[in-house]
């Protein structure tokens, strides 16, 4: 009998789940066949997991940074996520513009240049050199992380996708690793979508390099919009991930726009389930665009994501 995957991992996730990651047990016993007067310990714990959102630099409306600052923090935005690039030059800037302030930064997204993955030596020393002054940065501000991707569509001439390869990847991914455990930061994988990426596109993938790495400064991530495409479960993406998830990034799931501007497709309790179930403490980000209204648009969609973190 032919079994569709996406069905019957929908069906195996949806009840209650006894999973080993990294040696850590994690049981569900919040669902909604099961009430919680059999484990009323466990279940005060995942409602009081603290849904932590963050804002990339071009979300919040505002001209300057401080007027970025004052829009999250009177909506309770807790994170801050920069880019990469020139960020060695901007750190005092940013210290000072926080300084004082309910937000921290989370991630620093990408910037480097160069890509990992070239069969030019070169190109891969300038992905190394500029992602270790992004890392030193990070380490500055206290982030989470850098986010990395090692390949994009159109970056070519590439290693081939063979084993050797992603042990090749695994020694220069430890490398940045243990210098960004130095600085007391991670470097953060991110897998994406086919469209956009030739390499990476699972976090169980990610997370299986974090684990052969087994470095505490090597990390990965989940992004809303590119599971969307490649997961057959929110849920068992981020259970996949378990103690090696760093960070999220969120977004409308049709149109890649603000979280709810994409109506009842915007859901995204299951990943939110399956956070809390893992003991996720990190930060929820906004990577997306916007189709109307941002000083209309942002307090719904922050609105839409409390609600559905508190049905979880």
């Amino acid at each position: 009998m032919a079994i569709n995957r996406r069905n019957f991992l929908k069906t195996s996730l949806s009840a209650p789940v006894v999973a080993t990651l990294g040696g850590a047990l994690i049981t569900s016993c919040c669902s909604k066949e099961k009430s919680c007067e059999k484990d009323k310990e466990c279940c005060e714990k995942n409602k009081n997991y603290e849904l932590k959102l963050s804002f990339q630099e071009g979300i919040a409306p505002g001209e300057t940074l401080a007027e970025k600052f004052d829009y999250m923090e009177s909506l309770g935005i807790v994170g801050f996520e920069p880019g990469g690039g020139g960020l060695a030059c901007r750190v005092d800037e940013i210290k000072q513009a926080l300084n004082g302030r309910n937000i921290k930064v989370s991630a620093i997204c990408a910037g480097f240049r160069g890509f990992i993955l070239s069969t030019d030596p070169a190109i891969r020393k300038e992905c190394m050199d500029t992602m270790k002054e992004i890392i030193a940065a990070a380490g500055e501000l206290g982030s989470t992380g850098v986010i990395i991707v090692p390949g994009f569509n159109g970056q070519v001439p590439a290693l081939p996708h063979t084993s050797e390869t992603r042990a090749f990847l695994c020694e220069q991914l430890a490398e940045m690793g243990n210098y960004a455990a130095e600085n007391g930061t991670s470097i953060i994988l991110e897998p994406l979508n086919r469209n956009e990426a030739f390499y990476l596109r699972l976090v169980s993938d990610a997370a299986s390099i974090c684990r052969d790495i087994n470095s505490q400064g090597v990390r990965c991530m989940g992004d809303f919009w590119h599971m969307t495409s490649e997961e057959t479960s929110d849920k068992g993406a981020f259970i996949s991930a378990g103690e090696y998830l760093q960070h999220v990034h969120i977004a409308s799931r049709k149109r890649r726009s603000m979280p709810s501007e994409d109506g009842e497709a915007d859901n995204y309790v299951e990943g939110f389930k399956a956070l809390k179930m893992i003991g996720y403490n990190k930060y929820i980000s906004y990577e997306c665009g916007c189709q109307g209204d941002r000083k209309i648009v942002i307090p719904e969609s922050v609105k839409l994501l409390r609600e559905q973190w508190e049905m979880a």
